[in-house]
């Protein structure tokens, strides 16, 4: 599980890639989990943003990666053929071509009857089958023979009054034949407990947002598709909401900006800890953070030639 309690930190390298393309730097730009990243610890933002210390995918993310792949392609198929029984067939290659693009991913299963080193977790057949499971109660939840995205996996971007650029990646988006829209995320872990609400929802306001400033239009109903518990969450946001948000992302910006001119990265010790990949070098448990990176110093102009 990732620290953040979402299950897709692999398709953020892919995100990633896409992003840098597009002249999108940590400098000029924020998106929901790097936001969250800061929340929940300023240190983790700098180890995951600035030093980009390596993550090692874990069970969890993998799944999450791979169930998000057979919903997407789920939405290919005509109407008729998104079917349990259709979805369950998608699986297979998509694992598999998850795994072709990334074999070390094979190194994190158990083999039955095999010594090893590893931690504990599921074999692949185990673990097949809980993405299985997942996606059972996914059609438990919607009936995709009904639905008609109008967007999916899309990137969202705008840029704000002071410059700095939102942008993220929306699962889903339905727009009903009145115009009203509805941004759905998938979430294959379990439906946050009442204390965590509010920072489950803050991911979708700040979609919210970014569709509002670019599109004009406040979306009717933001709904998380927990897959872990089969619960959704579902929120209808108003104009007060997109505003107190976009407040929110600006402190958030200005105490990054601050953090970054001054080299004070303060953990944030919580029980969150627990589940962070860089625990060992965290000052909050004896641990001792690299060296911040140097930035390359600019070019001087050159002057005309006399």
């Amino acid at each position: 599980m990732s620290i953040d309690g979402d299950t897709t930190d692999l398709a953020e390298a892919t995100h990633a890639a896409i992003d840098e393309q597009a002249g999108l730097t940590r400098r000029n730009s924020l998106s929901p989990s790097r936001a969250s990243d800061f929340m929940t610890c300023p240190l983790l933002y700098r180890f995951r943003v600035i030093d980009r210390l390596p993550q090692a995918p874990s069970i969890d993310a993998v799944r999450g990666t791979v169930v998000h792949k057979v919903l997407e392609e789920l939405f290919d198929l005509p109407a008729t053929e998104r079917t349990h029984d259709r979805a369950n067939l998608l699986l297979g290659p998509a694992w598999e071509q998850l795994l072709a693009e990334e074999p070390g991913l094979a190194e994190i299963f158990g083999d039955p009857g095999v010594d090893s080193d590893r931690p504990e977790g599921p074999d692949l057949a185990t673990w097949l089958e809980q993405c299985r499971g997942l996606l059972g109660r996914y059609f438990a939840l919607e009936d995709p023979q009904r639905l008609e995205p109008a967007e999916r996996e899309v990137h969202v971007v705008t840029q704000l009054e002071s410059g700095l650029t939102l942008h993220g990646y929306i699962d889903r988006v339905d727009v009903a034949p009145t115009g009203e829209v509805r941004i759905v995320d998938y979430k294959t872990g379990r439906s946050p407990g009442e204390h965590f609400e509010a920072k489950a929802l803050f991911q979708m306001k700040f979609y919210a947002l970014v569709v509002w400033r670019t599109r004009g239009v406040i979306p009717r109903v933001l709904q998380l598709v927990y897959l872990g518990n089969g619960e959704m969450l579902r929120y209808e946001p108003d104009e007060r909401d997109l505003l107190a948000t976009e407040r929110k992302v600006a402190a958030l910006w200005a105490a990054i900006r601050r953090a970054d001119d001054s080299g004070d990265w303060r953990p944030n010790k919580s029980v969150l800890c627990g589940w962070c990949d860089h625990k060992v070098i965290c000052p909050a448990w004896g641990g001792t953070p690299p060296p911040l990176p140097v930035l390359p110093v600019p070019e001087a102009p050159k002057s005309p030639a006399m």
